[in-house]
């Protein structure tokens, strides 16, 4: 089985897609990048979280096609970027988006998300972090 297969199954049979283009979202990403040098959990984990909506689908799109023409081996300058990101939006007041970037840094860098504010962000946004935290457990439960 291949690692596209792998962590559709894992995150399918645990109800982690909303709809089908949720799911039509991640495997183009997994089919397309899981087999680069810089593919990891940390990075599955944000293709799931990047999947939610045609907009950051195309923001990760964007980032994996640069990230494949220039050869990475890693996925720093995408954590980099995030990080970027996550202060541009702070400065716009746009919390929610703010504290997603965050979240998909503490992915890349391997390390857990605090969820402090939470709280304080609009439901939709609650819902996302919430599910995300969800398929990071699967994901990293998963023997590749």
């Amino acid at each position: 089985m291949n690692l596209t297969n792998i962590y559709m199954e894992a995150l399918e049979s645990n109800g982690l897609f909303e709809n089908y283009a949720h799911k039509t979202r991640f495997k183009e990403l997994m089919d397309c990048y899981s087999q680069y040098p810089f593919f990891n959990k940390g990075l599955c984990k944000c293709m799931y979280l990047s999947s939610w909506d045609d907009e950051h689908f195309i923001v990760m799109v964007e980032m994996l096609n640069s990230m494949a023409i220039g050869r990475e081996e890693d996925t720093e300058e995408m954590r980099i970027e995030g990080n970027m990101r996550a202060e541009d939006y702070k400065e716009e007041h746009e919390d929610g988006e703010a504290f997603v970037y965050n979240l998909s840094s503490s992915f890349l860098n391997g390390t857990r998300f605090g969820l402090e504010g939470l709280e304080k962000l609009p439901e939709h946004f609650q819902y996302l972090v919430r599910r995300a935290v969800a398929a990071e457990d699967v994901i990293e439960s998963v023997v590749v």
